[in-house]
């Protein structure tokens, strides 16, 4: 039996494995959940799957979720903040570690079930994109089993058939074409994107996903971070990384090897198709994902990207090329200008461009350890903060003044 901490079980990725989980109930065991503030979810995964530890981001929350807890005599343990994160990641009775915390908080407890030697399912690609060189020599001096969930990074993983150790490359790989479905806003025309709501953004066509993420597929930046994700996890040259327009999000990506092959990994998509691949590997498990049709699907279509419409894709690239903590400071901003688009205080246009701002404004630094990565995410986070007062917030001014005075 395989027993695990899920980190971030009450986002998309945490239910869809607890969903895997509750179809093989003697194969695997819960031993620590966590989540930030959804306490009523958790409380109800907590009586079903009656872990011994679960984590929350506050006291308050959890002195809330343990009294309610101990009101149904549940034995669950509440704990909360960053060190009760570290500490179910590492946990001896725990072997394996779902990394699903959105964002950069993530990071940490990451790092910490890598250093523990767990075996790591990663959803969360801030790890690799704030913290590659670190994390990936972690995982090399650990000799950790790490199995990426993304269904892009597990659809590459599957047709490398799991031969490949993290940041090992493949040398008869040619490259990797990483598929991108271009998000809720695919249709709009350029003009169309600067009046969009955060509700539209956040429609995504294919997938049932998180504000932040929905949103980070409408930019591309969420590609944009795969492909920095790729780069580290399979040890690839930038050259070797495509990324192509496939709107069915059928074909999950696809690796060229040097003889001429092309491998495939294709999938309705469900999130339960990576997971339960990673859960199980090398074997395959039921997940009740609907099968593919190809005679539903009928066509499969791939096109080139549209660099004036994704402009944040790019901007990855141009984060690897710098090098050092610019990935760390592309993330950082990015999370700050979705939360703000989201608050309603940029436009979805002003995404890419405060991305690019706070690139160019903060020098790179080598990535020799820990601290520096987080400085560097820290002032990030705080100059696109400022820059959105002075001179986003300024233009927002503007166009309410002027629309007040048309209507």
């Amino acid at each position: 039996m395989k027993s695990l901490t899920i980190l971030g079980a009450t986002g998309s990725i945490g239910v869809n494995t607890l969903d895997v989980i509750s179809k093989h109930p003697t194969r695997f065991q819960v031993i620590a959940l966590t989540a930030h503030y959804n306490i009523d979810l958790l409380f109800q995964q907590c009586l079903r799957f009656n872990p011994a530890y679960a984590v929350v981001s506050s006291e308050n929350l959890s002195e809330n979720l343990q009294q309610r807890l101990h009101a149904e005599s549940s034995k669950t343990k509440v704990l909360f903040g960053k060190d009760a994160l570290a500490f179910v990641a590492n946990l001896d009775e725990v072997d394996t570690v779902m990394a699903a915390i959105v964002g950069a908080a993530g990071l940490l407890p990451t790092l910490a079930a890598i250093k523990a030697k767990k075996q790591v399912l990663l959803a969360n690609k801030e790890a690799l994109v704030m913290a590659g060189p670190l994390f990936i020599e972690e995982a090399q001096r650990a000799q950790t089993t790490l199995i990426p969930v993304d269904s892009e990074h597990n659809a590459i993983f599957q047709c490398l058939q799991g031969q490949v150790a993290p940041g090992i490359v493949c040398k008869s790989l040619e490259k990797i074409i990483l598929t991108a479905s271009g998000g809720a806003l695919r249709h709009k025309s350029l003009e169309q994107l600067l009046d969009t709501t955060p509700a539209q953004a956040c429609q995504h066509p294919n997938w049932r996903m998180g504000r932040k993420i929905s949103v980070d597929s409408a930019t591309l930046m969420n590609k944009g971070f795969e492909v920095i994700e790729a780069h580290f996890l399979f040890g690839l040259a930038l050259s070797q990384i495509e990324v192509v327009l496939h709107p069915q999000s059928i074909v999950h990506s696809l690796v060229e090897y040097s003889d001429g092959s092309v491998l495939a990994q294709l999938g309705n998509p469900d999130m339960r198709i990576p997971i339960s691949y990673a859960l199980a590997f090398p074997e395959r498990i039921d997940n009740s994902a609907t099968r593919l049709n190809l005679l539903k699907v009928a066509r499969l279509d791939f096109l080139k990207i549209d660099e004036k419409r994704y402009p944040c894709l790019n901007l990855a690239y141009q984060a690897l090329r710098i090098g050092g903590t610019a990935t760390t400071i592309l993330n950082a901003a990015n999370e700050i200008a979705v939360q703000a688009f989201l608050d309603g205080k940029i436009y979805f246009t002003d995404i890419a461009k405060l991305n690019q701002d706070v690139l160019e404004k903060i020098h790179s630094r080598p990535v020799s350890n820990l601290n520096i990565i987080m400085e560097d995410d820290n002032l990030a986070r705080e100059i696109a903060k400022e820059m959105i007062l002075k001179h986003y917030s300024a233009r927002e001014m503007k166009r309410v003044r002027k629309k007040s005075i048309l209507h």
